[in-house]
């Protein structure tokens, strides 16, 4: 197993925390699905990091359950601007050192101002990417709020 910069930030952080590992399928249409099929794990524990864009150009770090979609309403009324866009693939995995299907919300090349879903809130652990395809690591959401010193938000929408 590859340590990623992600997983050298929590053990750096002493938080408790286990990686998960699963043979990618490069056809695989959604990522966050394929990690809790392959890990047989509840779509709702397993969350997808999402970058998105303001309209004055300014990136954020979404986190949401893979089982929804993100609300860019609500990304941007939790990021006091007008309104929000996916960011751009190339300028996320630039901005964040990793590729899309693997983008961490841990150890990410600049800190952001990160929204995590506040349906985490009331798990026990979470999954997020370990910044690795095939890579998740399940920690515990408030664990995952204080290393990205991120906020809670109501920005998931469930399918």
């Amino acid at each position: 197993m590859s340590v990623t910069p992600g997983i050298r930030q929590a053990e750096k952080a002493g938080i408790s925390f286990e990686i998960k590992e699963y043979s990618h399928d490069a056809s695989s249409a959604s990522y966050g699905e394929e990690a809790a099929q392959a890990l047989g794990l509840n779509s709702e524990e397993v969350f997808k990091t999402l970058l998105a864009q303001s309209n004055d150009g300014k990136l954020v770090v979404a986190v949401v359950p893979v089982s929804g979609t993100l609300d860019l309403k609500a990304l941007a009324k939790a990021a006091s601007c007008k309104k929000m866009e996916m960011a751009d693939p190339v300028k996320a995995e630039k901005t964040t050192g990793y590729v899309v299907g693997g983008i961490s919300p841990l150890g990410q090349k600049k800190a952001l101002p990160t929204f995590i879903d506040a349906s985490a809130q009331s798990l026990d652990k979470i999954h997020v990417s370990a910044g690795k395809r095939g890579l998740e690591i399940c920690l515990a959401p408030d664990d995952l709020l204080s290393l990205t010193r991120g906020q809670w938000a109501s920005i998931g929408r469930q399918n």
